[in-house]
C-alpha cells in the first residue's frame, strides 16, 4: 500500500479533488489518500509526500520492535513524521522521528541522507515506509520567455492533463490543438506523456517552440486547424479560445467540438463559459464538470467521453 498526502487552495479544491479521483480511482479526503497505486510523486501538483507502507503496526512499540529488519545497504537515512488524522504537536513528532531512527540498523543524516524514511499514524494505526517528496517540478515553468496573460495556470494546467491522461500514461497519445504559448505541452511533456500541440496563431505556435526549447522539450508543436486533424488520439485537451473582450461564439464551439468528437476518444475542455448545450449536440457525454475560480474570473473544466 502507498499513503499520499496532498494540499490544495481553496479554489483549488474541486480539481484537486477531481484530479486524484482520476489518478486513483476513489475519492480523497482529509488530505490522505491510501492507494495500491504507485505513481510518481512529482505527477499531480497536489501530492506532497508519498510513503510506501512497508511496514505496520497497532501500536508505535509494536512498529519500533519491526524497525531493526529495514536494510540500508550501507546508505544513510533520515525519518520524518508526517502528520495523518493525529494530533502530535511539534515535539512529539521530534522525538517520534528520534525513536524511530535510533532502532534501525545505520546511520542517520538529518541534512543529506541517501535514503527517506516516513512515519505515519492513519486511521489508529501505524505506518512505516520509503518516502519521496514532491519536487514542485511545475513551479520552475512558470518562468516562460513567452506567455498569454490568459494561459492557464501552470498547476492547473499540470492537474488537467492528468485528468485526460490518468494515471495509465505509457501507452496513452494525447493533442492538444490550440496549444496557445504551449503551458499544457511542457506539464505533459515533463511527466513523460506523449503529446503533440497545435494552433491556428504562427504567433504562438512560435512562441510554443521557444518556451519548450527553453525548458529542454523537443519541438511538438504545428501551424495548422484543429477541424482538420485526421489522426486518432486517446485523449484532447481544449483550452477554447478566448481573449479579455470576448469568447468564441456558440457555432464555432460547436464545430470544434464536433470536430474533437472524430479523433478524440474523451476530452477535457477548458471555457469561460458552461457549455453543456453544446457539448450534448457534438455527442460527447459530459462525466463530471468542476469550476475554478480565481478572484472574479472563473473556468469551466468539463471531462468527456
Amino acid at each position: 500500500m502507498y499513503i499520499y498526502t496532498y494540499a490544495s487552495h481553496e479554489e483549488e479544491a474541486a480539481l484537486c479533488q477531481l484530479e486524484l479521483h482520476i489518478l486513483f480511482g476513489e475519492l480523497a479526503q482529509g488530505g490522505v489518500v491510501c492507494s495500491s497505486i504507485k505513481l510518481s510523486v512529482d505527477r499531480s501538483p497536489f501530492i506532497k509526500r508519498r510513503i510506501a507502507a512497508e511496514l505496520q503496526a497497532d501500536s508505535f512499540e509494536e512498529l519500533l520492535l519491526k524497525l531493526p529488519s529495514i536494510e540500508l545497504d550501507g546508505k544513510t537515512f533520515k525519518v520524518l513524521y508526517t502528520s495523518g488524522d493525529d494530533s502530535f504537536h511539534y515535539d512529539e513528532r521530534r522525538q517520534l522521528e528520534r525513536a524511530a531512527g535510533a532502532v534501525i540498523r545505520g546511520t542517520a543524516d538529518m541534512r543529506r541522507a541517501e535514503r527517506l524514511f516516513g512515519l505515519m499514524k492513519l486511521n489508529g494505526r501505524w505506518y512505516f515506509g520509503e518516502a519521496a517528496d514532491n519536487n514542485a517540478l511545475w513551479l520552475k515553468h512558470q518562468s516562460k520567455p513567452q506567455n498569454y496573460s490568459t494561459a492557464l495556470p501552470t498547476r492547473a494546467a499540470r492537474a488537467i492533463v492528468n485528468l485526460a491522461a490518468g494515471s495509465e500514461i505509457s501507452s496513452q497519445r494525447l493533442i492538444d490543438p490550440c496549444c496557445g504559448m504551449g503551458t499544457v505541452l511542457i506539464e505533459a511533456l515533463s511527466m513523460g506523456i506523449d503529446i503533440e500541440g497545435m494552433d491556428l496563431n504562427p504567433l504562438a505556435v512560435k512562441g510554443a517552440r521557444v518556451n519548450l526549447a527553453h525548458f529542454g522539450y523537443p519541438d511538438r508543436v504545428r501551424l495548422g486547424d484543429m477541424r482538420l486533424l485526421k489522426e486518432n488520439y486517446d485523449a484532447a485537451i481544449v483550452d477554447m479560445p478566448y481573449n479579455l473582450c470576448s469568447v468564441l461564439p456558440e457555432s464555432e464551439q460547436l464545430l470544434m467540438l464536433e470536430s474533437l468528437r472524430k479523433y478524440a476518444k474523451r476530452a477535457v475542455i477548458v471555457t469561460t463559459q458552461p457549455i453543456g448545450r453544446q457539448l450534448e449536440l457534438a455527442s460527447w457525454d459530459l462525466k463530471k464538470s468542476i469550476t475554478l475560480s480565481k478572484a472574479s474570473f472563473t473556468r469551466y473544466i468539463s471531462v468527456v467521453e
